[in-house]
């Protein structure tokens, strides 16, 4: 098994590289939309870099359910905070778009989604991160949630280095397909 370090390079740089990226993110987009039937909050991360565009999923999101984003603490904590528009947003942490700290929590139910951002996934959910553990630490609290990945079909991998911590996804979005991870 290849050392996470490693793992995480090599999968940034292809996805860097991916080919027709805004026609696949809306491909994403759609294809995610249609998983929420019965939601009520969006737990949704501000992409950054080369990640799948989550801003223009949260427009589509706005007015149809309570969307919230997270912020990241010094010590490795991450709280969520609902935003009415994209304009609650600053950049904070790491340069990544975040939300006021004294912007309300949202209530969190079995309705909730966590749409969770990685590097690279398995077909039965796990999940290469950043190396931060912030929200293997906050989705611990919450085991509730509905955990929902979005990646490109390129980033898709037969096996991954995992820990018993380690969240795993129950969703797979891609442009191609919605994946049910670890179905019982």
């Amino acid at each position: 098994m290849e050392d996470k370090n490693l793992l995480r390079k090599k999968f940034s740089e292809i996805r860097k590289n991916i080919p027709d990226k805004s026609e696949k993110d809306i491909l994403i987009r759609k294809n995610f939309l249609d998983t929420l039937e019965n939601a009520d909050t969006v737990l949704l991360y501000a992409s950054f870099g080369s990640e799948i565009d989550t801003l223009s999923i949260a427009e589509k999101l706005f007015g149809r359910y309570n969307v919230a984003f997270p912020v990241s603490q010094k010590n490795g904590i991450m709280t969520f905070h609902t935003v009415k528009s994209l304009d609650d947003l600053e950049k904070g942490m790491y340069g990544i778009y975040e939300p006021d700290n004294s912007l309300p929590r949202p209530l969190i139910t079995d309705r909730t989604v966590c749409v969770l951002p990685g590097l690279a996934f398995t077909v039965n959910g796990a999940r290469l991160g950043y190396g931060g553990g912030y929200y293997d630490r906050f989705l611990q609290e919450f085991p509730q949630i509905r955990k929902t990945a979005l990646s490109y079909e390129e980033l898709i991998t037969e096996s991954l280095p995992v820990m018993s911590h380690d969240v795993r996804a129950d969703y797979i979005v891609t442009p191609e397909r919605k994946v049910l991870c670890n179905a019982k």
